[in-house]
């Protein structure tokens, strides 16, 4: 799986993250994984196409001191599409970008 990584994270850190992510990102039935929206306009013409399949997501997990998001987006109505699929160029870095500055608004350093 491609992935970005952020480790080497504190425990108060590890706290901030998972509280930020309750709020909001959507929580799966795993408790530290979460499923966090890409913007429509990132879509690529299948994703977009395919309305009944939406919100595409990527996942976020939490490990004991990390952080790992996906570089995967999927549909959370179904696991076998055409829609889903790795991350274009730009989704990829609204991922990182989303990482950045979730790791900033929270005051994290690593």
């Amino acid at each position: 799986m491609r992935a970005y990584l952020i480790n080497e994270i504190d425990g108060s850190g590890m706290e901030r993250i998972h509280a930020y992510l309750k709020k909001t990102a959507i929580s799966s039935s795993l408790e530290r994984i979460y499923w966090v929206r890409i913007p429509e306009d990132l879509l690529d013409e299948t994703q977009v196409e395919h309305g009944d399949c939406q919100p595409h997501v990527f996942a976020v997990e939490l490990g004991r001191d990390w952080v790992k998001l996906e570089c995967f987006l999927r549909s959370l109505k179904g696991m076998r599409c055409t829609c889903q699929g790795y991350c274009s160029e730009s989704q990829t870095l609204h991922i990182v970008r989303f990482a950045r500055e979730m790791m900033d608004r929270l005051g994290i350093k690593t």
